[in-house]
């Protein structure tokens, strides 16, 4: 079956859950240094261990709520230290690559510089099966906002 793995730039990818061993290989053979865990259902963290893989467990229920701040503040900064690192290549996911993931991926992208609407369009084109729930979009450009608010 294989590991459901998109590129969005070089260094940064989204897709669905690793669930097993193999898989976990499969991410470090392409390089994956970090990951972000969106699942609530599976902790990657032992998988990642014998590999070197840094993981952040940041468990998201996929109810279609509005997501608060503090979990993109976690993603972000976890993906940020992770990018400083010359050679580190990120893999964001949640089971399926549909919803949570993109949502994280989406934050990340942005707080880089990203804009949203350019960041969506260039995951759709990469992932086709990425739905943007509306909700979610939201809840990142609430993120955002109070990112660049932080700031002033």
């Amino acid at each position: 079956m294989g590991i459901d793995v998109t590129w969005i730039t070089d260094r940064i990818a989204v897709g669905g859950g690793i669930w097993d061993a193999e898989n976990m290989a499969e991410l470090a053979r392409l390089g994956v240094t970090h990951i972000i865990d969106m699942q609530i259902e599976f902790d990657d963290t032992p998988l990642a261990e014998p590999h070197g893989i840094q993981v952040l467990w940041n468990p998201t229920d996929d109810d279609f709520q509005p997501k608060p701040p503090e979990l993109f503040e976690r993603g972000v900064e976890f993906a940020m230290e992770a990018l400083d690192q010359k050679h580190s290549k990120l893999y964001i996911h949640c089971a399926a690559g549909v919803h949570r993931g993109p949502m994280m991926t989406l934050g990340v992208l942005c707080s880089i510089g990203w804009d949203v609407d350019a960041a969506i369009k260039t995951m759709l084109f990469r992932r086709a099966v990425i739905d943007f729930a509306d909700v979610y979009v939201t809840s990142v450009e609430n993120f955002l906002q109070q990112q660049v608010g932080s700031r002033k």
